[in-house]
């Protein structure tokens, strides 16, 4: 997307009317990246908030990026108990932990393109994972992309082939499913909250982590690491979710609102995926980093084995077959 479109979109919020009726309700919109149009979460929640507000007298919408309502798993719980915050957008993967099965779409080098992921998170499987959620009080709003594949980045370290990642301690998403992608591709896996990257590479605890482009420039983490290397070994489906306890206590007029909110932002925000991953790539080598592709033929060809073994241990092998099933006919839609 160009710089023209997002100072565009970002001049259509600051203009979207503050008149709010005095009996309203403040829904508490809580994750962990900065709440920017740069990236795919914080350009999704400002689009949100502009179209509820916009199209409600009784919904306002309190954008709290930045961890500022606590981590992803702080505001998740606080969803699910109806206390603390009423939205959340993220990575599926921060919900792998108490929702296993949703680790399916979070296998390595499983995805080929935004518009597989689409066709699957679209149909039958995104419904039925759906309902997941609804089990564990989470309400799902919609499925979004990430605005890019993640790659390695590391500060220090050029990684231009396979076998620079042995051995590094790279930081990842709080997921089993992440974890052993990582440690499959040779890397020494680090857990940590998102929040916590830019200190940890400048102390040298990390070597490195790995994520989309997008969030590399929205949280200047260009800042404390030199090198992107482009394994494009995942991609994160985004969800966003409401509370269902507090989802029960709006009107129906209201739940109408807040789902077309949703509908709109991530339909714009998919639809800017692409073009914001390659903007992201380049704006990062004006900052100085270096980006290097690496062959990942045989990390591809390791992943294969390691999905369904993944995809078995949490009871997602039929899912996986759905989702496989899904690249090799795009009329499938399941």
């Amino acid at each position: 997307m160009s710089k023209t479109l997002l100072t565009g979109l970002a001049f259509v919020m600051v203009g979207a009317s503050s008149a709010v009726a005095q009996d309203t309700t403040t829904i508490r919109f809580g994750f962990s990246s900065v709440a920017d149009l740069q990236n795919d979460n914080g350009a999704t929640a400002q689009l949100f908030k502009d179209y509820v507000e916009r199209n409600s007298d009784t919904l306002e919408v309190d954008i709290a990026g930045s961890s500022e309502l606590g981590n992803d798993a702080d505001v998740i719980q606080a969803l699910q108990l109806g206390s603390g915050a009423t939205m959340h957008i993220g990575g599926t993967a921060t919900y792998n932990t108490f929702l296993p099965r949703v680790g399916v779409l979070d296998l390595p080098f499983l995805w080929t393109g935004y518009d597989h992921a689409g066709r699957a998170l679209d149909g039958e499987i995104g419904d039925e994972l759906a309902q997941d959620f609804a089990d564990a009080n989470l309400k799902v709003l919609g499925w979004g992309y990430s605005w890019g594949f993640r790659n390695v980045v590391t500060n220090g370290v050029e990684v231009t082939e396979p076998g620079d990642i042995e051995g590094l301690k790279l930081r990842t998403i709080q997921s089993p499913i992440y974890v052993a992608a990582l440690n499959a591709m040779g890397a020494n896996a680090t857990p940590m909250a998102f929040s916590e990257i830019y200190t940890a590479l400048q102390t040298g605890v990390l070597d490195g982590f790995e994520h989309a482009p997008s969030m590399v420039q929205s949280a200047n983490l260009y800042e404390v690491s030199d090198h992107i290397a482009l394994t494009r070994h995942l991609f994160g489906p985004t969800v966003m979710t409401y509370s269902m306890p507090l989802w029960n206590q709006l009107s129906e007029d209201e739940q109408q609102v807040v789902q077309a909110g949703a509908d709109w932002a991530i339909e714009v925000a998919r639809a800017l995926a692409p073009g914001r991953e390659q903007q992201a790539l380049e704006q990062l080598q004006e900052e100085g980093m270096t980006v290097s592709d690496v062959d990942t033929s045989q990390f591809e060809e390791a992943a294969q084995p390691l999905q369904e073994e993944l995809a078995a241990d949490i009871d997602a092998t039929e899912l996986l077959e759905g989702i496989r099933a899904v690249a090799e006919d795009p009329s499938q839609q399941q």
